[in-house]
């Protein structure tokens, strides 16, 4: 489905999440609420973060898990409770390769239609679900399609949660060709860049018709294309939790 794209931004400051229960503990101020999402992240000149939304898919997952194995690339998987729920073999396959699991949504709905009730129901149970499967709770969340939510943002701030969007989006879901795919996060690849990829769908398909949109090929041949181009002109990669906001 058509994803609503974003401008390269600044979020607003936070303070690392890995912090928040010793504040709290020691009597501190409560940390500033988030009311954006960030949209790139600040770890220096040259790097940039890699995310995956709608997996964890036992088709595709493993083979993007294996070419950022190839090119020692760390990226953020953020994952639907109901996947993760349904192929959980596949999601601690993701944890144990060091990366980050994300929480995004339980099943993909506009979290816009919903109310303050419903979206919480999305979020938590997704939380809930990935705690269980691969042992950690998520401390990032990407809103479906872009979609924060006032309530999304609310529901946030009650988890401790950081809102992440992204900055590049090739719309590799719409399947336009591999080179194409590539093409996109090249042109738009820059110091503190969230790229936007797909690992998995909504759908539910386990062997998704060729080319069809639930069809990841075309993002796995796109990985083996830019990220070795990214590398060689001096681009390193992050997760957005390993970089607090100042």
């Amino acid at each position: 489905m058509p994803r609503r794209r974003f401008l390269t931004g600044c979020g607003a400051g936070l303070i690392s999440l890995s912090a928040l229960p010793r504040a709290h503990a020691a009597g501190g101020a409560p940390p500033p609420a988030p009311t954006r999402p960030e949209r790139t992240v600040r770890a220096g000149a040259m790097t940039l973060a890699l995310t995956f939304d709608d997996g964890p898919s036992p088709l595709y997952t493993p083979r993007v898990l294996a070419v950022l194995a190839r090119y020692d690339v760390r990226a953020t998987f953020f994952m639907l409770g109901g996947n993760v729920a349904k192929y959980p073999d596949t999601v601690r396959q993701v944890a144990d390769a060091g990366h980050v699991l994300g929480n995004h949504s339980w099943s993909h709905p506009n979290l816009e239609t919903l109310s303050p009730a419903q979206v919480r129901d999305q979020i938590r149970r997704t939380q809930d679900v990935i705690d269980r499967t691969a042992g950690r709770r998520p401390v990032l969340f990407r809103a479906p399609g872009g979609h924060f939510a006032a309530a999304a943002m609310a529901e946030c701030a009650a988890l401790g949660l950081r809102p992440i969007s992204w900055s590049v989006d090739p719309e590799d879901w719409s399947n336009p060709g591999s080179r194409r795919i590539a093409d996109r996060v090249l042109a738009g690849a820059r110091t503190g860049s969230i790229v936007l990829n797909h690992d998995g769908t909504m759908s539910g398909q386990d062997v998704p018709e060729h080319e069809g949109l639930a069809d990841r090929t075309q993002t796995v041949e796109a990985l083996k294309v830019y990220l070795p181009r990214l590398k060689a002109a001096g681009y390193r990669f992050t997760t957005p939790d390993a970089h607090p906001l100042r």
